[in-house]
Formats: structure tokens, sequence, C-alpha cells
């Protein structure tokens, strides 16, 4: 589920739809949650759809470590890409926010955290030398996108926390620890899909 204080704006005909924070949103905030009305598809079951349903499934869906499809059911599935991204994925299935976003500004994260199935190609952004996200840009910005998240959970207990009820109960001590003691037991690099192995490994820090 994406934060209420959002909104679907259209943006232009480059890039179409985007999600937009309708209030202030701060530093720490939980931005979107994996919840029970997310649709979690098995990739047998995408390839036997019809080519138009699985051009959209395939489109605003994003494949989790186990290689499965989520798609989301409201707006999240329209969160567009940055490089710069003020939301930031976790391993334990939500978005926070890493900086302060503000009304009218843009809710976006990295497409490189969510296992892509084909490089994609990007608008160019100042600041960065990447182009193109690609499948495996987990393995290559993770300690990046930890960090950053790290950063937030400071904030964590200090704003308001609308999504925090959506945390799956096997996190909720996991990411108290983050935001009590600045610990990450868990990599967001645990949530790489290893298509060279049926059997993942769950990567944590130490």
């Amino acid at each position: 589920m994406i934060h209420p204080h959002t909104e679907l704006r259209y943006i232009n005909e480059k890039i179409g739809f985007g999600v937009f924070a309708a209030k202030f949103i701060p530093k720490g905030t939980i931005t979107w949650v994996l919840d029970e009305l997310d649709q979690i598809l098995d990739p047998s079951y995408v390839a036997s759809l019809d080519p138009d349903r699985r051009k959209l499934i395939t489109k605003y869906s994003y494949r989790n470590q186990e290689g499965k499809y989520i798609l989301c059911w409201d707006l999240g599935r329209f969160v567009n890409h940055s490089f710069h991204a003020n939301s930031v994925g976790t391993a334990y299935d939500f978005e926070i926010a890493v900086r302060d976003i503000y009304p009218g500004e843009e809710i976006t994260n990295d497409y490189g955290s969510l296992n892509l199935d084909e490089p994609f190609d990007c608008f160019p952004e100042e600041g960065t030398d990447r182009t193109c996200v690609m499948p495996d840009d987990l393995l290559r910005f993770y300690e990046e996108w930890d960090q950053k998240a790290l950063d937030a959970f400071r904030y964590f207990n200090q704003v308001e926390q609308p999504l925090a009820h959506l945390i799956r109960p096997e996190c909720k001590e996991k990411v108290k620890m983050a935001a009590d003691r600045q610990v990450l037991i868990d990599s967001i690099r645990s949530t790489y899909y290893d298509r060279s192995s049926i059997n993942n490994t769950r990567w944590t820090l130490r």
C-alpha cells in the first residue's frame, strides 16, 4: 500500500503518470509497504497468460527474491524510477523516505532494487553516470541503499507512520532494532533474485 498522503498525476507523454506527495512526508516515513491486497504471482502463471495481460504484469510489477511477480493493487505500481530516489527499499517489504518529501514532489524509487527481467533505459539525470537499470543492480548498489535506509531509520520513531501496522509480524523486531539502535539485521541484498539458482541464499549484515 502506498502512503495515504499521495495522489496520481499525469506528467507528460514520455513518462506518463507518477505518484506525488499530497502532504509533507518526512524522512524516515514508510512510503510503501507490501500488504495482503497486493497480488503475488508465480512465474509459471504469468507465462501462461495471453500476451496483452503478461505485458501489463511485467510492466507494473517487480520480482521478489523467489522470482515471484508482485503486482501492487493501488497507486504503488505507478511510482517512477530515479537514480536519486527519495525512497529506498528494505529487506522488510517496505520502502522508506530517505529525505523529506514535500507537497507536490514526486515519490520515486530506484528500479535497480526491483529485480527487473531486462535492462531499463532511463532519462539522463545530473549527478550520476548511471543511464540504465540492470537486473543485477542489487549486487552493485545494496551497500549504498542499506546505508541510506539505515540513516532514515534514525527518524522512524519521530514521525507519523500511517503504514506501520502493515509491517509483517516477523519483521517488526528487526525494524525496531533498526529504529532504536541503528542496527540493520538484513540487507536489501537478501531480496536479490538469483536466476542462476533455484535455492537463493539469504544475505544478512554482520
